[in-house]
């Protein structure tokens, strides 16, 4: 398994600290409302007649920047190691040590040019994924687009052609910068997990998602038909008792989600990967150079 540096570290968590609420922003006010701590930044009076339906140009918590932070660490350092040695558990230390990307193309380039490539590909990793973000907003609040076809609208809906949308647009970019088994692996894992994950902060009330783009329940009928035979047993449980407190209700068919945002989790995995390379590229390189 490629060692993780202090450098890679806390690097990913000064981006993820950064530029990770700016970029996730970019559809937060179409998609949900943050109750604790939230940053509301309106737009200059002087653009006012144009800021449509949202008065504001920039919307988090600055519960977002820590966890963000440490999101940044686990998807692109910490999970892509634990993926690559579990695929390929035989591969010879000192060539993963010097090969730290994992992309094929790439590995016979020299240091100094392989760490360059890897720069321009977070780059454009980390705009992409702004684009991708910004597109699951877009479709969110124009889910007419879809009208006009109406072969497709007879037989999917259109938040179901939205996600749709947003599936194609993340697998593109890991097929565009990456291709890589190991970053689909993980991006695929933190899709499905990343929203779950949401789950004992919408339900603790950190943030609330909006009526309109609340369609994803993932408690609704297994988990809860779970709960309810534990609770016909044992109404003193421990699993009912851990349950609320880590979902803060015993409501649990209630915490809604957005099913739109699993693709973006894809595309925040992707650039993050992307990142984390970039920064092990550059502490190999200084160290060749020294």
């Amino acid at each position: 398994m490629r060692t993780l540096t202090p450098s890679t570290t806390a690097k990913l968590f000064a981006t993820g600290f950064t530029v990770g609420p700016i970029v996730d922003s970019f559809h937060n006010q179409c998609l949900l409302r943050y109750d604790v701590l939230p940053i509301s930044l309106e737009w200059p009076a002087i653009t006012n007649n144009i800021a449509h339906d949202y008065p504001y140009f920039f919307c988090s918590s600055w519960t977002v920047p820590p966890l963000l932070g440490v999101a940044y660490v686990v998807l692109g350092a910490v999970l892509p190691r634990i993926v690559e040695a579990t695929l390929a558990p035989n591969s010879n230390r000192k060539e993963q040590a010097t090969s730290p990307t994992k992309i094929p193309e790439m590995q016979s380039e020299s240091a100094p040019l392989l760490s360059e490539n890897l720069r321009v590909r977070a780059l454009l990793a980390v705009a992409t994924t702004a684009m991708i973000i910004k597109l699951s907003e877009f479709l969110e609040t124009h889910q007419n687009v879809f009208d006009n076809f109406e072969v497709l609208n007879h037989s999917v809906d259109s938040p179901s052609l939205s996600l749709l949308v947003m599936v194609a647009a993340a697998l593109s970019q890991w097929a565009l910068l990456d291709r890589s088994i190991a970053a689909l692996v993980v991006a695929s894992i933190t899709a499905i997990g990343g929203p779950l994950a949401e789950l004992p902060f919408v339900g603790h009330g950190v943030w609330t998602y909006l009526d309109g783009a609340a369609d994803y329940f993932p408690l609704q009928n297994a988990y809860s038909n779970a709960i309810a035979s534990i609770a016909a047993i044992d109404s003193n449980s421990v699993i009912l008792q851990a349950s609320e407190a880590l979902f803060g209700t015993s409501n649990y068919q209630d915490l809604a989600l957005s099913s739109i945002t699993g693709p973006c989790y894809f595309a925040v995995t992707m650039d993050a990967i992307a990142l984390g390379r970039w920064f092990d590229s550059s502490k190999s390189s200084s160290i060749k150079s020294s």
